[in-house]
């Protein structure tokens, strides 16, 4: 079970980024409501405003998308919430995944629930033509904190195998006391019984 500065990592690092989240999306909206394009680096990243009905980075599900994604979002949750509370003691990186996912989940989901309009994204990415979905930051922490978790349950997976292999394997002092079996051996001190014998021989 996680201690309570685990858990504090965790309703930390959420509320951070569920912060950060909303303050930027909160300027976005007033600074670029009227502009059509704000350039940062020349094309490659621009701020430009767009609102998604859909999941992350533009993926969509039809006229549903916005209550199945808020279903989803909350289910997601509550997922995350469990597992920094069922995590080992000490495991930061499990939480801080969990908490950077949780807060970009509701981080996005505050906007599902105040507008029908979708999701406030404004961070555009791209060369030319080529461009990616238009983000937030509730996406930035969620796809990191997604990598970060795979790390975590990898190298949970890895700890797991190890000790497990551990249990199985047979102690090298075991060997070694077999071997003391093989003392029996002195029964070449039985041999000396004879020489116990030899004093029966009469003298010369």
């Amino acid at each position: 079970m996680p201690s309570g500065a685990d858990r504090r990592l965790f309703a930390t690092v959420a509320a951070v980024t569920v912060l950060a989240d909303l303050a930027t999306k909160l300027v976005a909206e007033s600074a670029l409501a009227l502009r059509s394009a704000v350039a940062v680096v020349g094309e490659t990243f621009q701020l430009r405003l767009v609102y998604n009905p859909g999941a992350a980075f533009g993926l969509h599900l039809g006229p549903w998308s916005r209550w199945i994604f808020l279903a989803v979002a909350i289910g997601a949750i509550v997922v995350l919430d469990r597992m920094s509370r069922t995590a080992e003691t000490g495991d930061k990186l499990r939480q801080l995944a969990c908490g950077l996912v949780a807060g970009g989940a509701f981080g996005n989901l505050v906007d599902r629930i105040r507008s029908a309009q979708g999701v406030v994204d404004f961070l555009d990415v791209g060369i030319g033509v080529h461009r990616w979905p238009t983000f937030n930051v509730a996406d930035i922490g969620v796809s990191c904190g997604a990598i970060l978790l795979a790390i975590s349950l990898w190298q949970e997976d890895n700890e797991r195998e190890r000790r497990r292999t551990g249990e199985h394997a047979v102690p090298e002092g075991t060997t070694g006391a077999q071997g003391t079996t093989g003392a029996p051996g002195t029964t070449g001190a039985q041999g000396t019984t004879g020489a116990q014998g030899t004093t029966g021989v009469p003298p010369v």
